[in-house]
């Protein structure tokens, strides 16, 4: 069934996502804080049926389906409920569908503030950075009203592989960070598996192909490794982005009490990789502390 969706911050995330809602044939209204962009998208996709606005807000009226992929909290709590936010003109049992990585803090209060709007707020952060984006394979985990994500999942399908509920509000994010947590830690160990076998003079493509038919296979060491080898970063998932979300991870970590020594240890592995000029740089990018 086609809907009227919006959707708001059309980055290297949200751009390809969009393109895929209007792709599907939902009518597409995008809003990016920078108009001109937003205005490029839709040239890009004038064979389908978009528009541009102005504002969240306008963005939102007469949307059944509000999609979001800014940068931060802040970002978050400005298109939602600043002064323009798009809460503030959906209509009444309209869904904003957040696939901001944020804190689970805020997918919980804007849970509550949406409820007692009549609306309902979905915490849906995703895996698989741009290329995910790109070839609609992204991985969502959803924090939420039960019927409400059963609603969405026809609709946000469009763009992912996998769109899976894990609890209410705050859960999404929460899962978030446990794959970030993760992701952080295979990409050290690979890093350190890499450095460790070329400076013995051992070929690490060869070695790479053999080990990832065994129990030390991973996405980052089959689509990582190789280029980690040949000492390439300029693609993926940027280290200022990573170092955000570590954050995230670590500040919840703290209020729960729960430790993440290692996670903490590469984050500072990631400040180094920053200090060496490499925010924009891939993730896999840790290997450039260890040459």
């Amino acid at each position: 069934m086609k809907q009227k969706v919006a959707f708001l911050g059309l980055g290297v995330m949200g751009g390809p996502m969009a393109g895929h809602l209007a792709k599907a044939g939902h009518h597409v209204t995008v809003y990016n804080r920078t108009r001109s962009k937003a205005e490029q998208w839709q040239t890009q996709h004038a064979q389908w049926d978009v528009a541009v606005a102005d504002s969240p807000a306008s963005a939102a009226q007469q949307a059944e389906f509000i999609f979001a992929c800014v940068g931060n909290d802040h970002d978050l709590r400005e298109v939602t409920v600043g002064p323009s936010g798009a809460f503030h003109a959906m209509p009444k049992g309209g869904v904003f569908v957040d696939h901001t990585t944020a804190s689970a803090e805020i997918a919980r209060e804007l849970g509550v503030q949406a409820q007692s709007m009549g609306i309902t707020f979905l915490d849906a952060p995703v895996s698989g950075g741009q290329a995910g984006a790109v070839n609609a394979t992204l991985t969502v985990m959803v924090g939420g009203d039960q019927a409400a994500f059963d609603r969405t999942k026809p609709v946000a399908m469009a763009f992912s592989k996998a769109f899976t509920r894990v609890g209410d509000n705050g859960c999404g994010q929460l899962a978030k960070m446990v794959n970030q947590i993760c992701v952080a830690g295979a990409i050290q160990g690979l890093a350190e598996g890499i450095a460790f076998g070329m400076r013995a003079g051992i070929d690490m493509k060869l070695v790479l192909e053999i080990i990832s038919k065994g129990a030390a296979q991973s996405w980052q060491m089959e689509h990582r490794g190789p280029t980690m080898v040949d000492d390439k970063f300029d693609f993926g998932f940027a280290v200022d982005w990573m170092r955000k979300d570590l954050g995230l991870c670590l500040d919840e970590a703290k209020q729960r009490g729960a430790l993440l020594p290692i996670t903490a240890l590469i984050d500072q592995f990631y400040g180094d990789v920053q200090r060496m000029g490499g925010q924009r740089w891939d993730t896999s990018s840790l290997i450039k502390r260890l040459r």
